[in-house]
């Protein structure tokens, strides 16, 4: 079947003027344009704004969606399974705030208690959910499901207190860590102290603490981009210097991959 752009707008439920957008900037052309110069949308168009449209509702802009669903190894069906997942997950976030919200309102008005350490559980598997979406994959297979299991139970029964102390000691490893990149010395007391935070936060959330499993999480700091994006927010090359600092601060062997 065949749409115009004011048919394709209103089975999709955009604007005419957001498809003669996407169209000017290369992200979704007509199949072909009729003798009076009107666009026409085909099937294979159609597919392509359901996927441009799953890119949006998770947050990601135009230009990341282009480049997405421009590559010539992107697998559609992969995709979609993909937009599932985070899908799934998303509502598994609301039910829990709902519940949430539900349990503070009983609460409030005096048919139930709550405990505090319930009060935050929706924003903690929040955070569990993005992880588990951005690094799940890596983590689980270098730890286990097991450890990462006990990780995650531990981080939605921390009490408020626990948890805004976890926030807010990752806040300040950042911070330490960006001081201490500026010297340029991963052995300095500046970065040992940075290392030695960063132990005290992995410890909020860590079933145990070892030296082997810091050091081998350092190195993938620096093996994976997302988790060196994250450390080199505050100072260029912030995963490679931290990674230097931690194994200085656990006595390990670079492993043969470095750099």
């Amino acid at each position: 079947m065949e749409y115009t752009v004011q048919k394709l707008a209103k089975l999709a439920g955009v604007s005419t003027r957001t498809l003669r957008y996407y169209d000017e900037i290369g992200l979704l052309e007509p199949a072909r344009k009729n003798s009076s110069g009107y666009r026409i949308y085909g099937s294979k168009e159609v597919d392509k704004l359901q996927q441009i449209l799953f890119y949006r509702e998770l947050g990601l802009d135009l230009d990341s969606i282009q480049k997405i669903i421009s590559n010539p190894s992107f697998d559609g069906p992969a995709a979609l399974r993909m937009h599932r997942e985070k899908l799934l997950a998303r509502r598994r976030q609301l039910d829990l705030l709902i519940t949430n919200v539900e349990s503070t309102i009983s609460a409030a008005e005096g048919k139930s208690t709550m405990a505090d350490n319930e009060k935050f559980k929706g924003f903690k598997q929040k955070l569990i959910d993005e992880n588990e979406q951005q690094y799940g994959e890596e983590v689980r297979g270098k730890y286990g499901d097991a450890t990462i299991d006990k990780s995650n139970a531990k981080m939605l029964n921390m009490s408020e207190e626990k948890y805004e102390e976890f926030k807010t000691l990752e806040k300040e490893v950042l911070s330490k860590l960006a001081e201490a990149c500026e010297t340029g010395d991963p052995s300095s007391e500046l970065a040992q102290k940075t290392a030695d935070l960063h132990k005290e936060w992995l410890s909020f959330t860590w079933p145990t603490y070892s030296k082997e499993a810091h050091a081998g999480l350092a190195q993938m700091y620096v093996d994976d981009e997302r988790f060196a994006a994250y450390y080199d927010k505050g100072c260029e090359g912030g995963a490679k210097f931290l990674r230097d600092a931690i194994l200085v601060y656990t006595g390990a062997e670079p492993e043969s991959s470095i750099d």
